[in-house]
């Protein structure tokens, strides 16, 4: 009898050595995926492209960036908090409009304060205010004067309803008095695309996915959302010089895993992610694409979402604004 009991222990441990969970392996072993919740070309998909091969280059795995657009990126940030916390499925996005979609979408299928395990902040790259070229204004206090003067005639393309771009424009408009008529797009890229192609006149979106249209001439800029002039365009004056002291908006980037991703797995992502945006060469060619290098703590980052969801909770509540 002790033989056959002990045989029976012997097994009762084989089988649950052998169903250990595949987490519990040595991460990563399989291919990552990113998740992009936008259309291809804009500015989070542009730094997953350049992020991707860092991590393939370290850990010899395939990591896979899959766009998967809609409802203002709230269609690929539910699919990733609704994925398995296992480490293998990540978001990478403009976390300014994740901590902004509880107060503009009373419905959403997620909470953003919950569903999510903070990885790290990539970058900061601000937003351009710029203009087709055939509107007939120079600079910020100029585009006001026309606004004023038509009120609502001014199409103002914006990336998904409720984004960050769009209270950008919101916050912009309180403080003047203007009136846009607000254009969504299915992202970055096809907002800019529409004021290229002149179906709307106006935009706030991420430097990195619009600077090339400008450099281009096909987009006409009349100032950037960032404290200080940036050193790619330093002909370019701020929002807040031209009259708006203190107006500071753009595209903060991140990554984020589903809530209950292992700490573990947190925190070796959190490291080599940070050793890749941190490099000399990765930290010049963001500069040059229009965007800076951020990166945090996992904590850090969490603590940061928490403060943008307070302040443009503010925001939205004081502007009486409705996105449905």
């Amino acid at each position: 009898m002790k033989r056959i009991a002990a045989f029976a222990a012997t097994l009762v441990v084989t089988a649950l050595a052998s169903a250990q969970p595949a987490q519990a392996q040595q991460y990563p072993n399989k291919p990552i995926r990113i998740v992009v919740p936008y259309a291809a070309g804009g500015t989070s998909d542009i730094l997953a492209r350049q992020i991707g091969p860092k991590l393939t280059e370290a850990w010899s795995q395939p990591v896979i960036v899959e766009n998967r657009p809609g409802a203002n990126g709230n269609v690929g940030a539910e699919f990733v908090a609704k994925s398995a916390p296992d480490g293998y499925t990540l978001l990478l996005t403009d976390l300014g409009g994740l901590a902004i979609s509880a107060s503009v979408y009373p419905k959403l299928p997620f909470n953003p304060a919950k569903d999510f395990s903070p990885v790290v902040m990539v970058s900061y790259s601000p937003h351009v205010l710029a203009v087709n070229p055939e509107v007939q204004v120079k600079n910020v206090q100029e585009l006001i004067a026309m606004a004023k003067a038509h009120p609502g005639k001014l199409n103002f393309a914006i990336s998904g309803i409720g984004g960050a771009p769009q209270l950008a424009a919101i916050e912009f408009a309180q403080r003047t008095g203007v009136q846009w008529t607000y254009i969504p797009y299915k992202g970055g890229s096809d907002a800019v695309t529409a004021v290229v192609g002149g179906q709307a006149h106006v935009l706030f979106n991420g430097m990195l996915a619009t600077w090339p249209s400008v450099t281009g001439g096909r987009l006409k800029a009349l100032a950037i959302s960032s404290a200080q002039r940036v050193p790619s365009a330093m002909d370019t004056p701020t929002v807040a010089e031209q009259g708006l002291s203190g107006f500071e908006t753009g595209s903060f980037q991140g990554i984020v895993g589903a809530a209950g991703t292992p700490s573990a797995t947190v925190a070796k992502l959190n490291a080599e992610l940070s050793k890749a945006l941190n490099a000399a060469a990765m930290k010049e060619r963001f500069v040059k694409l229009g965007t800076e290098v951020r990166t945090s703590t996992p904590e850090s980052l969490g603590a940061w979402m928490q403060a943008e969801q307070a302040k443009w909770a503010k925001v939205v509540k004081e502007s009486g604004a409705r996105f449905d």
